[in-house]
Formats: C-alpha cells, structure tokens, sequence
C-alpha cells in the first residue's frame, strides 16, 4: 500500500467510527482543527519503529498543543500479530519512560485484531480499539485532562462504546465500509 492509501483507510476510520460513533468524544474538536499528526511508518524492525517513536515523541513535546495536538504513529505491516504487538506496547511504554514523559504522554492503542483480555476474538467490544492498522496514539497528558474536565462522565465512556458497538453490531460495523 502507499503512503496515500494507509493515510485514507486511517482518516476514514477516524471520521466513521472514532468520530462518527463518537467512540472518542474528544477526538472530533482536535481533527477538525488539524491538530492530529498522522504519520505513516515503514520501519522494517521493532527497533526502527522504537526509534520513529522517539522521534515522533521529541516532535509532540517539542510543538505547541495548538499546532500538534496528538499523534497517530501507523504501522501498516509490522504488526499482524495482535499479542506480538501488545507485547511491544510494554517496550513502547518504557520508551515514554525512558524520554522521561511519564505525565506528560500517554501511549493508547490499535489493532486490527484488537482483542481485551477475557473476551472472544470476535466479540463486538474489542472494536472500540480495532483500526486498519496498528497505531500508537500518542496522547498529551494535559490534552487528556482537559477533555476528562470538559466531560463530567469520562468514566462512562467505555461503557457508551460498547452499548454503540452492541447497537450497531457486526452488520453496522461492516457497513461503515471499514
């Protein structure tokens, strides 16, 4: 795939289920003002996407919120594996550590194959975090809780997606051409 091809299918997810279920009721205010870096990965190792990751993690703290708000590291090809990828999400965390950003970045989460703990592979609630490709979302602390503030019940939000997902279903999912 190209560059234009991963960017598409990642920005469609993002208007059609992250935007359009409103899975992420604070990701709608920072994409309409362009403040979500999109970044295409073509690391050919764990090692190289750790070091794109440190990259794109020097970039966000470096660049004002108003400008670069967040940041969707992509990587169509490295990761087909879910496990294989939450298991890099430990040494992907220790990263943040290692920069020193623990407070200040958060590392989220995004797999096509996305599955939580205790549930069946198919089950309708482990695409509140399934995506075209693996992602790491890097998120600014204090991006994060000004949005909890703006939004009383952020506890709930969780819940709201899997009561979405549920609705809509394998079908309605299916039917957002995702």
């Amino acid at each position: 795939m190209t560059d234009d091809e991963v960017l598409t299918q990642t920005r469609l997810w993002l208007e059609k289920a992250v935007i359009g279920l409103n899975l992420c009721p604070f990701a709608k205010a920072v994409y309409v003002k362009n403040q979500v870096r999109l970044v295409v990965s073509h690391a050919r190792h764990a090692d190289d996407l750790l070091e794109e990751l440190d990259r794109e993690l020097d970039l966000l703290v470096a660049t004002p919120a108003e400008e670069v708000d967040t940041t969707l590291l992509i990587h169509p090809t490295l990761f087909d594996d879910f496990l294989d990828f939450n298991d890099f999400l430990e040494i992907a965390d220790g990263v943040v550590e290692e920069h020193g950003l623990e407070g200040v970045v958060q590392l989220a989460s995004f797999h096509p194959q996305f599955q939580f703990d205790g549930t069946e592979p198919d089950d309708i609630s482990n695409y509140s975090n399934r995506a075209p490709f693996a992602i790491l979302h890097l998120l600014r602390e204090d991006s994060v809780e000004r949005a909890v503030q703006a939004f009383p019940e952020a506890e709930a939000i969780f819940e709201e997606n899997i009561k979405t997902l549920e609705k809509i279903g394998h079908e309605g999912w299916k039917a957002l051409g995702l």
